[in-house]
């Protein structure tokens, strides 16, 4: 059974970081690609990035593109998202996904408040 448990969510200010965690089990993480999401209140969940086994490719969806970099230590069956330049509109829980893109397993997700 997939088990994804997220980590790492604060509140920080406008301009600030984080790193957030996903630490994977029930599955052989490092045979799968995994993906980053987020979903702000109202709204629908939205795909952020993802990275294949490896690290060997990763894509990120334009609201992450160029401020967030996704991440994973297989020997640690951890995923990270480093989260830079946060605005205000990057309040959101933040989820990791089993596999490339929306559709497999997720967290409960981790909630990021952008905020002065």
């Amino acid at each position: 059974e997939v088990h994804l448990v997220e980590s790492g969510g604060a509140l920080v200010q406008p301009g600030g970081s984080l790193t957030l965690s996903c630490t994977a089990s029930g599955f052989d993480f490092s045979d799968h690609s995994m993906s980053w999401a987020r979903q702000a209140p109202g709204k629908e969940l939205e795909w952020l990035a993802s990275i294949s086994r490896g690290s060997v490719h990763s894509h990120y969806r334009p609201p992450a593109k160029g401020r967030f970099t996704v991440s994973r230590d297989s020997a640690k069956n951890t995923l990270y998202l480093q989260l830079n330049d946060l605005k205000s509109e990057d309040t959101a829980t933040y989820f990791c996904v089993e596999g490339w893109g929306l559709r497999g397993e997720r967290g409960k997700g981790t909630l990021v408040t952008v905020s002065e």
